[in-house]
C-alpha cells in the first residue's frame, strides 16, 4: 500500500482482516457538520430572503468545480455509505445554490454579475490544473 497508508492509518484507517476500513474521526465528522450547516443556512437564507444580494455566485461555481473534480473517486472506488451520501450531498446542493442564483426568478434577478466579475476561469483553472499535474502522488485510478 505504500507509504500514503502508513500515514493515514494513524488518522483515518484501520486494517481490519487485511482490509482497509475508513474509521470515523469526531474531528471529521464535526467539520462536515459544520460544513453542511452552512450550506443549508445559505439555501435557507436565498428562499426565505428572495434574494442573493451579497452572496457570490462566482464562488459558489468555483465551489462546485472544487467539489466535482475532488469527488471524482465516487466513479470508481467505494469508500462507505455516509462518505458517499455527504460527497453527494455537497455537490447537488453547491449546484443547486448556482441553479438558484443563475437561474431562478426570484433570486436571480437579484444577482448582481457587475458586483461579482472574477474571472477565476482566466486566473485560476490553469495553474490549479498544472499544479495539480505536478504535486500529484499517483497517478493511478
Amino acid at each position: 500500500f505504500g507509504s500514503r497508508f502508513k500515514r493515514d492509518q494513524a488518522s483515518s484507517f484501520s486494517c481490519q482482516s487485511n482490509r482497509w476500513v475508513a474509521a470515523m474521526n469526531i474531528f471529521r465528522l464535526s467539520g462536515d457538520m459544520l460544513h453542511l450547516a452552512s450550506i443549508v443556512l445559505l439555501v435557507f437564507k436565498l428562499h426565505k430572503s428572495k434574494s442573493c444580494v451579497g452572496v457570490s455566485c462566482r464562488m459558489q461555481e468555483m465551489y462546485a468545480l472544487v467539489f466535482i473534480f475532488r469527488y471524482m473517486d465516487l466513479l470508481w472506488s467505494f469508500i462507505s455509505v455516509y462518505n458517499t451520501v455527504m460527497k453527494l450531498i455537497f455537490i447537488t446542493t453547491t449546484c443547486y445554490l448556482v441553479y438558484l442564483m443563475r437561474f431562478k426568478p426570484p433570486i436571480s434577478q437579484t444577482y448582481e454579475r457587475s458586483n461579482d466579475s472574477f474571472q477565476y476561469e482566466l486566473y485560476l483553472l490553469g495553474p490549479c490544473f498544472v499544479l495539480g499535474l505536478i504535486c500529484t502522488e499517483e497517478y493511478t485510478i
